[in-house]
């Protein structure tokens, strides 16, 4: 259900996070790649859009407000992508809160004393490029992708947005309807959503993680205007956000465009941000969720460390490393291990339609494993439960073949090379990597450290933390009737 970092996005659009994020490449990789003669990592992560000889690829500047700027070349064709990223999402809210990260997105294309409601995106359209805007559990981003010579239009029209927005109390009731209606789509409409929802809530009790980020309907339909703009005063300041531009630009020309727009915001602290603490699981968790369904769904999730810098060497950052080539194992393409075992019924019967593994790796909160299936027609829940704990038990006990743990190093290398295609990507990826406080070259430092992971790290980590103790699990049943 979790993927990595990449999100699936609409326009004003709560991020996407449903999907195994290995199958969106492995197709190229069975064509492209074998265990031998694989470039080095960092080889693979600078062949493309290279800048000139001598000058680094990505630069990252501070303005005297506090707001960070992330320039990388790319000239291939001449467009740009913009991205501002504010580090602020569903994990800055309070319970009152909820949503509001997510509806204060939807507001901030409602206009500014100068550029009135709907007048951002036509003068962003006439320019040649198109807008859109997504909202996270730990940020929000606001992206334009135009000619790259219609830059400082658009860093202009951002910079307004950013500092200026404002909009009336009725246009504000008018759009809270607009996502209270997002959500019966997304949400009250979709059985999958809603166990996924609970099942979050249930897994984490004090971390603002366990609330949607589209908020609760409740929390919605009593949501004023004001705990909006509050939350707008409070976190959407320059040294909480970072300019992120990638295309056909000039370094120094993009320096001298973001002084004269997003430099004069003004500069103010960022408020203190207190820490969540999780309180531990000393047992197993269970929910059973009734929908309108023709088929069940199991979801299991076990607490495990993430990664909370590429550079960390100590042993949950380890592990964390193996988990990712553990969830890549078990779910990384047509012949692993979970599809083989459960959809294609080797060495038994055919139990699921469909399974899945998934584990985020980094974030600025806690993170889990998942594991998720959808039982073939005819297969108790129970069963399928007990398979997919079989199969990580599997790996507990007899590991797994380095032939498995190159391949997926290998989608791992292919996808560094794969994503410097879209500038979007890259833009996006530079952005995360600021939230997060990693470096912009994260990615191919995780390759660096992903090739000293071997098949005993996997064991391990399979061996550690998937005990009952720190499993929450989730069953979706259809409801009588349905």
């Amino acid at each position: 259900m979790k993927t990595h970092w990449h999100p699936l996005t609409d326009r004003c659009g709560v991020l996407a996070e449903r999907g195994s994020p290995w199958r969106r490449f492995v197709a190229l990789l069975l064509a492209a790649l074998t265990a031998a003669a694989v470039p080095s990592p960092v080889a693979l992560a600078q062949t493309s859009a290279a800048p000139a000889a001598g000058a680094p690829r990505t630069q990252v500047f501070q303005l005297d407000n506090g707001l960070t700027v992330i320039v990388q070349t790319d000239r291939r064709s001449p467009t740009a992508v913009q991205m501002l990223w504010v580090r602020v999402g569903a994990v800055d809210e309070t319970d009152r809160e909820s949503g509001v990260a997510h509806l204060l997105e939807h507001m901030m294309f409602k206009g500014t004393p100068t550029v009135p409601e709907g007048e951002f995106s036509r003068r962003i359209a006439a320019l040649g490029g198109s807008d859109n805007a997504f909202t996270s559990r730990d940020a929000t981003a606001y992206y334009v992708q135009l000619p790259a010579e219609r830059l400082p239009e658009a860093m202009r029209l951002e910079a307004d947005r950013f500092a200026h927005n404002t909009w009336s109390d009725e246009a504000f009731r008018r759009e809270r309807a607009v996502v209270q209606e997002e959500r019966r789509q997304r949400i009250e409409d979709e059985p999958q959503a809603q166990l996924y929802e609970q099942f979050t809530a249930m897994a984490w009790t004090e971390h603002p993680y366990r609330r949607p980020v589209i908020g609760w309907m409740g929390r919605l339909q009593t949501l004023d205007a004001q705990t909006v703009r509050d939350f707008y005063q409070r976190w959407y300041v320059a040294a909480n956000a970072a300019l992120v531009i990638v295309g056909d630009v000039d370094v120094a020309q993009v320096r001298q465009w973001a002084q004269a727009t997003f430099g004069q915001l003004p500069a103010r602290a960022v408020p203190p941000r207190l820490p969540d603490a999780e309180p531990p699981q000393r047992g197993p968790r269970r929910l059973e969720w009734r929908g309108r369904t023709q088929q069940p769904v199991v979801l299991m999730g076990w607490r495990v460390p993430r990664l909370s810098h590429p550079d960390a060497d100590d042993a949950e950052a380890r592990d964390a490393l193996a988990l990712v080539l553990l969830a890549g194992v078990l779910d990384g393409h047509s012949a692993a291990r979970l599809e083989r075992a459960l959809v294609q019924g080797q060495g038994g019967a055919r139990l699921a339609d469909t399974v899945g593994a998934s584990y985020g790796l980094a974030g600025r909160g806690p993170e889990l494993f998942l594991l998720n299936a959808s039982p073939k027609a005819g297969v108790a829940v129970e069963a399928v439960e007990a398979a997919l704990k079989a199969e990580i038990g599997r790996i507990a006990r007899d590991g797994v073949t380095e032939a498995e743990l190159q391949r997926v190093k290998n989608q791992w290398m292919a996808s560094e090379v794969y994503k410097l295609d879209s500038t979007f990507a890259q833009a996006r990826e530079l952005g995360m990597n600021w939230v997060l406080g990693w470096p912009p070259d994260a990615g191919a430092r995780l390759l660096e450290r992903l090739q000293a992971i071997g098949a005993e790290d996997v064991r391990r980590v399979a061996q550690r933390y998937f005990v009952d103790d720190q499993l929450t699990v989730g069953i979706l049943r259809p409801q009588e009737g349905s």
